[in-house]
């Protein structure tokens, strides 16, 4: 039997994710309080290895978690002995995992033999730094790269600035990745960047003539171009991955152990449970409802407020600019795009604009694909959240600040297709441009 156990360990370090066949994504939709109270209960049994892909017990909205195999028939079981609804969203989280990496493989060697930049594909960190290096270098006169500080594992944290030239110009920040699992996110990031500018016709191919003079000639001003017209009056920073670390884990491995990792990588007082949600560690309403204090829970707020240095870096360099106008940061998933606040229920002072901003947006996101975003302060709309970046910006007088939720509602979640990433991205810069366009023209 000994020997066995060992054999068995060695497969499993071998093919360990292979262990992770079978798991599934279970829609659970509480209906009353009691169901609330029951599931809250089963939140704290972390010998289940349940991983939270949506937070927030509300019978207003489900919850979406991905339940190990082992756990599955348990889980289910009991849910249905406390009649609790649920539906299965993903079959086998493996399949999934599958193709994704099977794609990543094959772009890799594609892009290497061609030595092409494919946006209908996921990357690496390291890739998408030398993508900006190759952006900046081609565009010296627009954009430049700025180093903001250092991860916890020394890892340089950098933005694109998009600029016309003049010093600390009002300015929109935008930045994604913050949750290192949401890959569309950054992969959104890329292509928008470069979106950002677009070469005279007559070096387009062909093929791609049309489709970037109809959907981006507009955002030009004229005799400008390739300059969005509202870079006349801003700057733009764009930060493609705001937590590096954790997107470098992400990457490590197949396992959902690593791909659908979400946090941070710093050491927390518990040794077994490393990282910090980034988005609840911003010195706004930090350590209340919303965010976790046990260093093993998904969103597990840290020590104290902006303890991490990621966070640190980002108000540091957005407090000391000084003119920051909209701060908006890019999620997946849920289709979402919410405004203030995220700590209470309370409607921000700007509330009616911010909304009527965010209606519009979506509309305009609308207009490429048809795809719906729900709107609303992120309480009202997704989950309470105690020390997040939309209510940190906004209390610092940033009153155009907006959380975006991207595709999709769950038919694949984290594990969205690459070829939804160019249609993402391209809706998402729809309401980004709607957004900037609007904030250009309401100075305050």
């Amino acid at each position: 039997m000994r020997l066995y156990l060992a054999v068995f360990a060695l497969l499993a370090a071998v093919h360990c994710e292979e262990l992770f066949n079978g798991d599934q994504v279970l829609r659970i939709q509480a209906e009353t309080e009691d169901h609330i109270q029951v599931l809250k209960e089963l939140e704290k049994g972390v010998d289940w290895g349940l991983d939270y892909w949506t937070h927030g017990f509300s019978t207003e909205r489900p919850v979406d978690i991905r339940v190990p195999h082992d756990s599955l028939y348990a889980i289910k079981d009991f849910l249905m002995e406390n009649n609790i609804p649920f539906t299965v969203l993903i079959n086998n989280v493996q399949e999934l995992l599958d193709r994704e990496r099977a794609e990543m493989v094959s772009n890799a060697e594609i892009e290497r033999k061609t030595k092409s930049f494919n946006f209908a594909a996921y990357h690496d960190l390291e890739t998408i730094y030398s993508f900006m290096d190759t952006l900046v270098a081609s565009h010296p006169d627009l954009i430049s790269k700025v180093k903001i500080g250092s991860t916890y594992e020394n890892r340089p944290m950098f933005a694109l600035k998009f600029s016309t030239g003049g010093e600390k110009k009002p300015a929109i920040w935008i930045d994604a990745g913050i949750h290192a699992r949401e890959w569309v996110s950054h992969a959104s990031a890329v292509w928008i960047a470069d979106r950002w500018h677009c070469r005279k016709e007559d070096e387009l191919p062909i093929a791609l003539r049309f489709e970037r003079l109809t959907y981006i000639a507009t955002d030009f001003k004229e005799n400008r171009a390739p300059v969005p017209s509202v870079l006349s009056q801003m700057d733009i920073f764009l930060m493609i991955v705001a937590n590096p670390d954790g997107y470098v884990f992400s990457h490590i491995s197949p396992r959902e152990f690593h791909r659908l990792w979400r946090k941070s990588r710093s050491v927390t007082s518990n040794p077994n449970c490393p990282g910090v949600d980034l988005n609840r560690n911003w010195d706004a309403e930090f350590s209340g409802p919303g965010a976790s204090d046990d260093p093993c829970g998904e969103d597990y707020r840290g020590p104290s407020a902006q303890s991490e240095i990621e966070v640190k870096n980002i108000a540091d360099f957005i407090t000391s600019h000084g003119n920051f106008k909209s701060f908006m940061t890019l999620h997946a998933y849920s289709q979402l795009l919410m405004y203030p606040y995220a700590y209470n229920g309370s409607n921000a002072p700007d509330q009616p604009e911010l909304h009527d901003v965010a209606t519009q947006a979506s509309k305009a996101l609308n207009s490429w694909h048809g795809t719906i975003y729900k709107v609303g302060s992120i309480f009202h709309t997704i989950e309470q959240a105690s020390g997040a970046s939309v209510d940190w910006a906004y209390q610092r007088g940033i009153k155009y600040s907006f959380a975006f939720e991207l595709r999709d509602t769950g038919e694949y979640g984290f594990l969205l297709p690459s070829d939804q990433i160019v249609s993402t991205a391209r809706e998402t810069w729809f309401a980004l441009r709607y957004i900037m366009q609007y904030v250009s023209d309401h100075p305050y």
